[in-house]
This record gives structure tokens, C-alpha cells and sequence, in this order.
């Protein structure tokens, strides 16, 4: 049977074999998704109500938790719809919609980590021209940028996949729709498809990930040659909440790559649930990372409270 674009709908699935267990299953992703709304929205909302946290730092930390916010809003009322309700269908053009947000923002995310690392290399090597350097009217040019060139870089094959006949099946394998998935049941030349969001990958997130790695070659070396231990310690630490975004998005990027590329024999639960791990862990923990390790965040989160806030 031939499915084309005017077709009414694709079918999301679940963790299949699973289907009795789906409302238990929702539970942790319930928390997890109920904790990154929290996270990142109180993240934005202390950044645009304290005006201690009016500095670019933070003003790139917003654009990472706007960023994780989206990514979330735009997964979890597919995957939520089909373990609470078995609601399975999904129209090409909201499939489209979703698939072609999911993949930009997650350039996105790369982007604002590479622009946080610029952040910290300015603050670092240039303190003295840092306020002169990261202006607002630059911080905002930064931010178009980044959305400019992940929406741009998607939107090729996106378009291609409204053209394409899709006859092989409607079934997808996620709750979500992702370009990967819906490209395999279509019945036309993919070679792009297939082709293009690998020159992407490379061509962007991994030369973000170069760009940022010898940023922070620069940084130390630049670190190191500060006399005394004190400021090397403190020039250090403003770094290290970053260092860890950068490892956790990195490192469930390459984990989700390896499991996609080499893991054929691997059971596709593995391959469902490291999805939702590239999805719910980089959002999850990036709040947390700020807030322990960034006494400004801390602070702010304890004025909310009403707390006595800790010394900087």
C-alpha cells in the first residue's frame, strides 16, 4: 500500500512487546520530563528576573535552557500520547513539523555550547576587553546565528521528505518522529537524505566539538601561566559546569551514533531507550550541573526560596 504525503498519518510506536507495562514505563519519563520543565524554567526565569545574572554567561546558559526546553515540549506530547493513551497516530505534516524542530535544535545545542565556550575564552584570555567584546547587540547577533545556521542546515531534507512516497510502511520506531526513521519507509532515490545529515554532522557538530576542544587547549595554557594558585583555582571553576554540558551532550551523541551505526544485533528496545537518553539526560542534567556548581544559580534559586543565599 502506498503512503504519500497526502496521506493521513503515521503510526508511533512505543516500546514494543512492552505495551502492558506503557503507564508503568511513563512514570520515570512523567519525572523526568516534569523535572527538565522545572530545571530549565527556573533557570530562566532567575536569569530574566535577577539582575545579578545580566551577563553574557548567563545570558548563553538561557539559550541552552530555552533550547532544552523545546527539545522537550516538542517530544513529550507524542511520547506521553502513546503510553497514557495508545494514541498512535500522527499527521505527515505535524510528523515533518516535529522531526525538522528535533534535529535543529539539537544543532542548536551544539551551536550555544560552542558560543559558551567563546564566552569563557574571551572572560579568560581578554578580561580586560571582555565587556567591550561580548555586547549585547554581539550576544544577539550570536544567538540569531545559531538558529539561523541549524535551521538552514535541516531544512533541505525536510523538504525532500514531503515530496517522497512512502509505500514500505507507516509504522515509525519512536514515539517521535525523527528524519532517520521516516526516510527508511520511503519509496524513492534517498541517497541525500541519507548523505547530507552525515556531511551536517560533521561539517557542524563535530567541528563545534574540534572548535571547542582547542578553545580550552588555548584557556589552559592560559590558566597555567596566572602565579597565583587562588586565581587558577577560581579561573578554573567558572569553567567546569560548562566542561560538563559539553561532555554530557557529547557523550550521549556519540553513544546514540555508535548504537544506530553498529548495534544491528543489539535488541531495539536498547536502541528506543538510548534515545530517550539522548533526549531527557542532557536536559535533565544541565540545570542540575549550574546549580551545584555556580554559586550565582545557587543563589538565585535560594532568593526564590526565600533562603539565606551562601557567599560568593
Amino acid at each position: 500500500m502506498w503512503l504519500n504525503t497526502t496521506a493521513p498519518h503515521f503510526l508511533l510506536t512505543g516500546f514494543p512487546g512492552m505495551e502492558k507495562a506503557h503507564h508503568w514505563i511513563s512514570i520515570p519519563l512523567l519525572v523526568a520530563y516534569i523535572s527538565i520543565l522545572l530545571g530549565n524554567g527556573t533557570l530562566l526565569f532567575l536569569i530574566r528576573d535577577d539582575h545579578n545574572l545580566h551577563e553574557p554567561m548567563y545570558y548563553f546558559l538561557a539559550m541552552l535552557a530555552a533550547t532544552d526546553l523545546g527539545v522537550t515540549l516538542i517530544t513529550m506530547p507524542t511520547v506521553l500520547g502513546v503510553l497514557w493513551l495508545n494514541h498512535r497516530e500522527i499527521g505527515c505534516g505535524a510528523c515533518f513539523s516535529q522531526a525538522y524542530f528535533i534535529h535543529t535544535l539539537s544543532i542548536v545545542e551544539s551551536g550555544v555550547l560552542l558560543a559558551m565556550a567563546y564566552d569563557h575564552f574571551i572572560a579568560i584570555r581578554k578580561p580586560l576587553r571582555y565587556t567591550s567584546i561580548l555586547t549585547s547587540t554581539r550576544i544577539i547577533k550570536i544567538g540569531v546565528g545559531v538558529l539561523t545556521r541549524a535551521g538552514l542546515s535541516i531544512m533541505p531534507i525536510i523538504i525532500r521528505m514531503h515530496r517522497f512516497p512512502y509505500c514500505r510502511s507507516h509504522v515509525l520506531s519512536h514515539a517521535f518522529c525523527l528524519h532517520q526513521d521516516v526516510i527508511k519507509l520511503a519509496c524513492a532515490d534517498i541517497t541525500f537524505n541519507r548523505l547530507y545529515p552525515v556531511v551536517v554532522v560533521f561539517a557542524m557538530v563535530l567541528l563545534d566539538f574540534l572548535i571547542i576542544f582547542f578553545s580550552y587547549i588555548f584557556i589552559l595554557k592560559t590558566v597555567m601561566g596566572i602565579a597565583s594558585g587562588e586565581e587558577k583555582t577560581k579561573a578554573l571553576n567558572t569553567c567546569v559546569s560548562h566542561i560538563c554540558c559539553i561532555l554530557v551532550f557529547y557523550v550521549t551523541v556519540v553513544g546514540l551514533t555508535f548504537i544506530h551505526r553498529f548495534g544491528k544485533n543489539v535488541p531495539h528496545v536498547v536502541h528506543i531507550t538510548m534515545s530517550y537518553v539522548y533526549f531527557l539526560f542532557p536536559p535533565f542534567m544541565n540545570p542540575v550541573i549550574y546549580s551545584i556548581k555556580t554559586k550565582q544559580i545557587q543563589n538565585g534559586i535560594l532568593r526564590l526560596l526565600s533562603l539565606p543565599c551562601s557567599k560568593t
